[in-house]
């Protein structure tokens, strides 16, 4: 039997199976900063914001309230990583354009999602592929007014005409970059060329940027990604260390305006090839990276103070990189919560942003003392041990040698159920 026979034998619910699980390598599903479509008034289907949402997580924090699917694994592409290379043994499907739109209705009116994150692999060529995806897009909100989210992941290969026009029907787009270094997308997929998706990326950033200033002087004017662009990075795949990813997310954030950079964990997949790892890197080295990372784009840090004096440029993974930062720097420890500016404030193990800004909210009105803080914040485990209050300061515990291992998460049984 050809494949061509066997896939016409394949029902929906098969087809959903294979290509959702194909989907779940990537790690770019949140639904963040998009534009306020909704249908109130009875017009339309669906809302990017409101009630009536299904919002669901996995365990390790990703959002899954989306139909997260791909419009096919069968790929041109023989990228060694990906387990839908075309050199892969593994059982492909392919979506209709019509089983697309109509399954994310379906699940949305069962308020099973709040939209649709749709990527796909390489069939007969990118604008081909990058076309259906349009199609897919376009149908929704044309034909039946689909007001929900919508997260197309473009082909950077695919003619700019393209691109546009999906940007101009998705409340996000991005391209993945894959590897931290051109070097290795060089080694592991060939056919991915690095120019191609700077060009993409650079093309994205200028309309993004023009669409918004048309909007400041006409809300008449087409939206166009209103919540930008994103991409991902695969770690452990090749042996770039953290500082080095860390220093390439810092290079896109600023070169390309990214909303996000997404950081997915290597998995090994079935007759892989020798250039790649046997195992997948600790799952703790993803999250320590996205804590980084957040440290860079709202606390006020830089990527070489984060990693200054980390061993062969990797974070460590026993405590959060702020913490890890602070133990590095306790001359500058304990900070007065009464006195010190935001800036110093961000810089506090324990503190995120919010808690600052109520605690610089409450100081105006009274000097606030170890128990005012505590009801500010999640926990002052950590926290206490490098602040002063008007009825608190750490001592000596501060300095102490096993300070580390004190404020270290303390192992976790796993779970028999």
């Amino acid at each position: 039997m050809n494949k061509e026979a066997s896939l016409a034998q394949l029902t929906t619910l098969q087809k959903l199976e294979i290509l959702s699980d194909a989907a779940k390598y990537d790690a770019s599903c949140a639904s963040s900063g998009t534009a306020g479509r909704n249908s109130v008034g009875g017009k339309g289907v669906g809302s990017t914001t409101g009630s009536g949402i299904c919002h669901s997580y996995a365990p390790d924090g990703r959002c899954i309230s989306l139909l997260k699917i791909l419009l096919t694994n069968f790929c041109s592409y023989d990228c060694v990583f990906c387990i839908n290379r075309s050199s892969s043994n593994v059982r492909r499907a392919r979506f209709s354009v019509e089983e697309v739109v109509a399954l994310t209705l379906n699940f949305y009116k069962r308020n099973y999602i709040e939209g649709l994150f749709l990527s796909s692999g390489i069939i007969r060529s990118p604008d081909y592929t990058m076309a259906e995806l349009v199609r897919v897009a376009e149908s929704l909100r044309l034909e039946h007014d689909f007001r929900g989210y919508i997260h197309l992941k473009l082909i950077p290969s695919a003619s700019q005409e393209l691109i546009d026009r999906a940007a101009l029907f998705a409340d996000r787009v991005s391209i993945n970059v894959e590897l931290p270094s051109e070097t290795s997308l060089k080694r592991f997929a060939p056919e991915k060329q690095p120019l191609d998706i700077r060009s993409a990326m650079g093309g994205l950033k200028l309309r993004i940027d023009e669409a918004a200033a048309e909007r400041e002087r006409s809300k008449r004017a087409p939206a166009f990604s209103p919540a930008g662009q994103s991409t991902q990075m695969i770690v452990g795949a090749d042996d770039a260390s953290d500082a080095t990813i860390l220093q390439r997310s810092a290079q896109l954030y600023g070169a390309y305006g990214l909303r996000r950079v997404y950081y997915s964990a290597f998995s090994p997949i079935p007759d892989s090839s020798k250039q790649l790892p046997l195992s997948e890197p600790p799952l703790m080295r993803e999250h320590r990276l996205y804590q980084a990372d957040w440290l860079t784009r709202f606390y006020g840090f830089e990527v070489d103070e984060i990693m200054d004096a980390a061993p062969g440029g990797m974070l460590d993974l026993s405590v959060d990189p702020k913490l890890a930062w602070a133990l590095r720097h306790r001359g500058r420890f304990p900070v007065d919560v009464n006195r010190a500016d935001r800036e110093l404030m961000l810089r506090i193990p324990g503190l995120g942003t919010r808690s600052v800004d109520r605690i610089l909210a409450m100081r105006r009105f009274r000097s606030l003392r170890l128990e005012d803080v505590g009801r500010l914040v999640r926990s002052l485990r950590v926290l206490r041990q490098f602040i002063v209050t008007s009825d608190w300061r750490p001592g000596a515990a501060l300095d102490g040698e096993r300070l580390k291992a004190q404020l270290a998460p303390k192992p976790q049984q796993l779970a028999l159920l």
